[in-house]
């Protein structure tokens, strides 16, 4: 980058620190141990950041339209712990569109709350948050659920398949991101989405009737929710009644790293997936290099701080206030 002034230089760090930053990441876990551009490790990444993935795809279309959406973790213990437990009463094929129904009725609550009563998204959510995770410990009386034929369940296929050599849960992910791609980039719902998140008032006044939209992102982020419930669940067949919990703040992470603004606005499904596996790549070069799991935490912190930062530097184009 030689012959670049100091502002040319912040510029281009503000839009694309991340990536820099990312790709450091790899060289120095590549080094550091060399089985982490192994094949099989890659594909474990990528396995394991479908369900994180499925579930940053629906919160993708909340931050674009302007809200935020922090009660995704509870949502997702709530379907895996209701699909699990009803799939031994009614059966499997009558168990997940049950629990469809059940939690994309909590994201339209949420979406009547945030969208017609025009209540904060911030406080909504976070009070659901733990509303959901209440309603969760009462549906399944404190204890975990498990299936009792584990071995003889046509339900693990979505979440242990595979299918031409590609895991199930990596081919749903894919799928939904490019269903929802299409969908928010290709479609008149796409653009009114867009323009709800960077001007609502200029949107009402344009016709755009702004709390069906934001109502409609909402059962977005509940329907992705629900399939990542359904992975989950079908993957372990079995789970704690707090699988979810914390995972708001990965989700809005991965969100964030792919470059959707907070401020609204911003944001497509492609980069998303590009957060996603930035995180999980991040996440697994951590503890190939010997930190322990709960490490994490901690630089998922730096990193939300980190994405922040540089989304508002990007912003003004300049990493550092002007007037600091």
């Amino acid at each position: 980058m030689a012959g670049l002034t100091k502002e040319q230089l912040g510029g281009f760090l503000a839009r694309q620190g991340i990536l820099v930053a990312f790709v450091l990441f790899m060289i120095g876990f590549t080094i550091a141990n060399a089985r982490f551009l192994d094949p099989d490790n890659i594909m474990g990444v990528v396995r394991s950041s479908a369900i994180l993935g499925v579930m940053a795809l629906g919160v993708t279309f909340v931050v674009i339209s302007g809200n935020l959406d922090l009660s995704v973790g509870s949502m997702m213990s709530f379907s895996t712990i209701v699909v699990l437990d009803l799939h031994d009463k009614i059966g499997p094929a009558l168990a997940i569109p049950a629990m469809f129904a059940m939690t994309l009725c909590l994201g339209a609550f949420i979406g009547f709350l945030v969208g017609y009563l025009k209540l904060n998204s911030l406080i909504v959510t976070l009070g659901m948050l733990s509303a959901v995770h209440g309603l969760t410990l009462t549906y399944s009386g404190g204890k975990n659920m498990d299936i009792a034929d584990k071995e003889g369940t046509w339900f693990k296929v979505f979440g242990q398949g595979e299918a031409l050599g590609i895991p199930v849960p990596i081919l749903i992910f894919v799928a939904l991101a490019a269903v929802l791609g299409m969908l928010l980039s290709k479609t008149p719902f796409g653009r009114k989405v867009y323009a709800v998140g960077g001007n609502g008032v200029a949107a009402t006044f344009s016709g755009i009737r702004r709390a069906r939209v934001v109502f409609m992102c909402y059962l977005m982020s509940a329907f992705c929710v629900a399939t990542a419930g359904l992975l989950q669940a079908s993957r372990s067949l079995g789970s704690q009644n707090t699988v979810g919990h914390g995972m708001e703040l990965e989700v809005l992470a991965a969100v964030i790293l792919g470059g959707a603004s907070l401020l609204g606005g911003s944001g497509t499904i492609f980069k998303t997936v590009i957060g996603v596996l930035i995180l999980g790549f991040i996440q697994n070069g951590l503890l190939l290099v010997g930190l322990q799991f709960y490490a994490q935490f901690i630089v998922t912190w730096i990193i939300i701080i980190l994405a922040v930062w540089l989304d508002i530097a990007a912003k003004r184009g300049k990493l550092w206030s002007p007037i600091a």
